[in-house]
């Protein structure tokens, strides 16, 4: 007997030589086969069992085409990632950007495009990861991105063309195949599933004490929504542009970017122009990932140096009675006022709620750690999958992508603009750096603002400050897309 630790080279040499036995064997038998029938009688040719198939075909395989070695390497090659992205070219549908219309067009899909889209997805994986933007959201869309523009992988959703020869006739069938990823973002990302369950997340973790505190901050959070109302305006006058026709339900998914909340994004664009949903949502994630970069130049802009040093008092400190009654009144005043929003707005209280009364501690920390963990690992893949060349590569993707950078900056600056008008009536002055925060980039943009505060003066912390129109935007956001919604919804 063989002992594989005492003698793994001449194990290794043994079954070697049993499979290049068994190889030739098989060659030996295929070349031999016609012979040895050609030799037997016609009579006991056909009345042989089906075991005895003397033409080396297995039984079951006598309709399917033979395959020679040369014929296997070329399938092998023609399969390959490298063939694909050099030789491929394939016809998919998509609606057009006019919802009006109905109308579907047929896009042609070169092979150069997928790769471009996998580079792309490392390029989302690599801000992620070396420039550390959002990395728990930019790294799973990175992937979805790359799985779902791998060649002949099928992790998304793709239509097989099966031909059958009927009575001499080639019938066409689509066989429609959903991948892991198609069944992802139908499941959640689609609809409103996943949004709410982040929403939730985002209560349980969030500390509205700074707003409670400062309520005057809440216009900054609102003040913040302009960018979002003045982006319908300027996707309107997009229309005029050659080959684009955005409807007010496709402004309103696009204009809500400026608000910088993915789910919020994701809820409205379902709603009002689902087949925007993928562009929408992964401009509306990109500019989250990217608000120490875009906000930064703004508001030194549009403040002084004297401004940016001005340090605010500290907050009083925050009841737990109110905190606890916060998110009830909240949530029965949109109830009473916007219906529309009493999803985003109750989902967001019922975690917040969870958080502060302080008897479901299990609930408040599932819903903190595990449950928004998961969910967000489905709902970034899930974005990253409807990232394909047939819904990026075209001139009105781009436009989307740009009037969500205009909804982003303005939103920015009505913040800060709002916080420097707020001043003239104040006697205890705000700093306009808050103001940057009214987005919805839930703490970045609060960090944001306190970074920026502490490259003029290291000792003017406005992190506490700036949390309270941070969180108001949330809630303002969530207003905003209830009203679009209740205006446009029908």
């Amino acid at each position: 007997m063989l002992n594989l630790k005492k003698n793994p080279v001449m194990v290794a040499k043994v079954c070697l030589l049993i499979a290049v036995g068994a190889l030739a064997f098989s060659f030996v038998n295929v070349a031999l086969a016609p012979r040895v029938r050609a030799q037997q009688p016609a009579s006991s040719r056909d009345n042989l069992p089906s075991i005895y198939n003397l033409d080396g075909i297995l039984p079951g395989s006598e309709n399917l085409p033979r395959v020679s070695i040369g014929s296997f390497l070329k399938n092998i090659a023609d399969t390959t990632g490298i063939s694909a992205f050099i030789n491929d070219n394939m016809e998919k549908e998509t609606t057009v950007i006019d919802n009006a219309t109905g109308k579907n067009q047929t896009i042609t899909v070169f092979g150069w495009m997928e790769f471009l889209m996998v580079a792309v997805g490392f390029l989302i994986i690599y801000l992620g990861v070396a420039k550390n933007f959002e990395p728990l959201l930019l790294i799973p869309i990175g992937f979805g991105t790359v799985f779902v523009n791998v060649p002949f992988a099928g992790m998304g959703a793709t239509e097989i063309v099966q031909r059958v020869v009927e009575n001499g006739v080639v019938v066409e069938s689509i066989i429609q195949h959903q991948g892991f990823l198609d069944i992802i973002y139908k499941s959640g990302v689609g609809n409103e599933f996943f949004p709410l369950i982040i929403f939730m997340g985002i209560g349980a973790m969030t500390d509205f004490g700074p707003l409670i505190a400062n309520p005057k901050t809440a216009l900054l959070g609102a003040a913040a929504q302009f960018g979002v109302f003045a982006t319908l305006f300027f996707v309107s006058v997009a229309n005029f542009l050659p080959e684009v026709a955005f409807n007010i339900k496709e402004a309103c998914a696009v204009a809500i970017i400026g608000g910088a909340d993915g789910p919020t994004t994701i809820y409205i664009a379902a709603k009002l122009a689902p087949h925007l949903l993928a562009t929408v949502a992964v401009a509306a994630y990109s500019y989250m990932a990217l608000v120490p970069m875009i906000q930064p130049p703004i508001m030194k802009l549009l403040t002084t140096k004297e401004e940016r040093r001005i340090k605010m008092k500290q907050l009083r400190p925050v009841s737990k009675v109110e905190k606890i009654l916060f998110p009830l009144v909240v949530f029965v005043l949109s109830i009473f006022l916007l219906p529309s929003a009493a999803a985003l707005i109750g989902s967001l209280m019922f975690g917040n709620f969870i958080r502060e009364c302080g008897v479901v501690e299990r609930l408040s920390n599932t819903l903190q750690n595990e449950l928004i963990n998961i969910v967000s690992i489905f709902l970034s893949l899930g974005v990253g999958s409807q990232m394909t060349p047939e819904k990026f590569l075209n001139p009105s993707s781009l436009i989307i992508v740009v009037m969500g950078l205009i909804a982003f900056a303005i939103a920015t600056a009505s913040g800060v603009l709002v916080a420097k008008f707020m001043n003239l009536f104040l006697k205890e002055k705000i700093n306009p750096l808050i103001g940057s925060a009214g987005v919805s980039a839930v703490p970045m943009a609060a960090r944001v603002s306190n970074k920026v505060g502490l490259e003029d003066d290291p000792g003017n912390f406005l992190l506490m400050h700036a949390m309270g129109p941070n969180v108001s935007g949330v809630i303002g956001t969530a207003i905003a897309a209830g009203v679009m919604i209740a205006v446009y919804g029908g």
